[in-house]
């Protein structure tokens, strides 16, 4: 696990992007997720301009580690579901129902239509 020292000393000169926003409590649980996996992060509070605005904090990370973050926000959602044992044993969140003819709905408009060349016949995603 990283510690603040290093965060600092490796974060120090470089580009940093916001890769989440959220309350200080979430923030500070990603970031510690963050430095188990050896992904320097730090919470930074966004000023808003608007009145009656609650405060928001983003995460920062460098832009080669973004992929490494959304990993293991997908992680931490799959083990949640898994604890909560809302899904069936072996079945996938991101399993789409298929309908009564057995064409699964697009995952990007939810036409449930034949495909055309492999692709939604409505928005053209190409799913084959």
């Amino acid at each position: 696990m990283m510690t603040q020292d290093e965060v600092t000393k490796v974060l120090s000169d470089v580009e940093l992007v916001p890769c989440a926003e959220m309350a200080l409590a979430d923030a500070r649980r990603l970031v510690e997720a963050c430095l188990e996996a050896d992904v320097p992060a730090l919470v930074h509070r966004e000023a808003c301009a608007k009145p009656g605005c609650s405060p928001k904090f983003q995460v920062l990370v460098r832009p080669e580690d973004g992929l490494r973050v959304a990993t293991l926000l997908q992680q931490r959602w799959m083990d949640s579901i898994q604890r909560e044992g809302v899904l069936a044993d072996g079945a996938s969140p991101f399993a789409l129902p298929a309908t009564e003819d057995g064409e699964p709905p697009c995952p990007a408009c939810g036409t449930v239509a034949p495909l055309v060349a492999g692709a939604c016949a409505d928005c053209g995603l190409q799913l084959e």
